[in-house]
């Protein structure tokens, strides 16, 4: 069993089930159990950690399926030759999110990989186009970590016909099941991109209390904000947010940020104690609001098959109804 789109045909993949490049924690343990699972895997290039991203890559030398590296734009930017490192292991595909990717494109596409841009506006989606992009991430504000404000319902289909067909547009935010690919399918996207699902798997690198904390919660138990990047001392450009479990330290300083910034060396001192100690009542668990959706800690080849068949029954179910209806419209 399998969907296929164009996207599936573009990665090489057999679902169209994409695992987002959560930084230093979708590493290459989770992106080969995605790709050997048929779906396509990300790995989490994220601010760019030189060793991180070496180690990480030699083990993808390995990986039999076809995957991809996930990069932080801006901050790709300070550090150009990472995408060099990247590049070097001859991944399927470089995603890049949140800045111009108009320089990285040239080498991108030199190296014979295929350009994938995650946007959140129109403004982002046709830079991304200009730039040769070759799939497009609309990415709602429900998603964990970085985002902005558009929601997924919103900017998926505005994506899909900005596109208007030249390339393929994969939703992302809030969907953490076979329901929500349906129903992105329905909306004219040709895939998902999973973040917070993948996160709470076997293979994903956070730690064990992080995602016991995401199969706990659910959908409200989230915040959207500036409060943990601050408290990293990690100043994102605007628009984006970042969107966290909320926990002791997001109830402390949301709405107080003025007066975080006045203490922010205290603060950047007991948050870095705070995630070295796995204290998740101060450490933030970068998760959106799929939460309410995921249960269990499954391994990731599992949960790309669930989503799959869980879509195909859905989406088989449509066609059945469909033709039936049509039957009866016919007499």
């Amino acid at each position: 069993m399998a969907i296929d789109t164009i996207l599936t045909a573009r990665l090489g993949a057999r679902h169209p089930i994409l695992s987002a490049p959560m930084a230093r924690i979708a590493g290459a343990r989770l992106v080969t159990a995605v790709g050997e699972a048929g779906g396509f895997g990300i790995l989490g290039g994220g601010y760019g950690d030189k060793a991180w991203l070496e180690q990480e890559t030699v083990k993808l030398k390995s990986c039999r399926a076809p995957f991809g590296i996930g990069f932080i734009t801006w901050s790709l930017a300070k550090q150009p030759k990472l995408l060099d490192v990247a590049l070097a292991v001859r991944p399927r595909a470089i995603m890049l999110s949140f800045g111009d990717p108009r320089p990285f494109a040239p080498a991108i596409k030199a190296a014979g990989a295929l350009l994938i841009c995650q946007v959140q506006d129109e403004g982002m989606a046709r830079e991304a186009l200009e730039a040769g992009a070759d799939i497009l991430i609309a990415q709602g504000t429900e998603a964990g970590g970085h985002g902005a404000s558009r929601t997924t319902l919103d900017i998926v289909p505005a994506m899909v016909d900005l596109a208007a067909g030249r390339v393929p547009v994969v939703a992302a935010g809030g969907i953490g099941d076979g329901r929500g690919l349906a129903a992105m399918m329905m909306l004219g996207a040709a895939g998902v991109l999973l973040g917070t699902r993948f996160y709470a798997s076997v293979e994903c690198d956070g730690q064990e209390e992080a995602k016991k904390r995401i199969c706990a919660a659910s959908s409200g138990s989230t915040v959207r904000g500036v409060v943990f990047d601050w408290s990293r001392n990690i100043f994102w450009p605007a628009p984006f947010t970042l969107r966290s479990l909320v926990n002791d330290h997001s109830r402390r300083w949301t709405g107080h940020e003025v007066e975080l910034m006045h203490n922010i060396a205290v603060v950047t001192g007991e948050y870095a104690a705070a995630r070295a100690a796995g204290d998740f009542d101060i450490a933030g668990v970068f998760a959106g609001e799929a939460v309410g959706l995921i249960h269990d800690i499954p391994k990731a080849g599992e949960i790309v098959e669930r989503i799959a068949l869980e879509a195909e029954q859905i989406l088989q179910g449509q066609r059945n109804s469909a033709m039936m209806s049509r039957a009866v419209a016919a007499g």
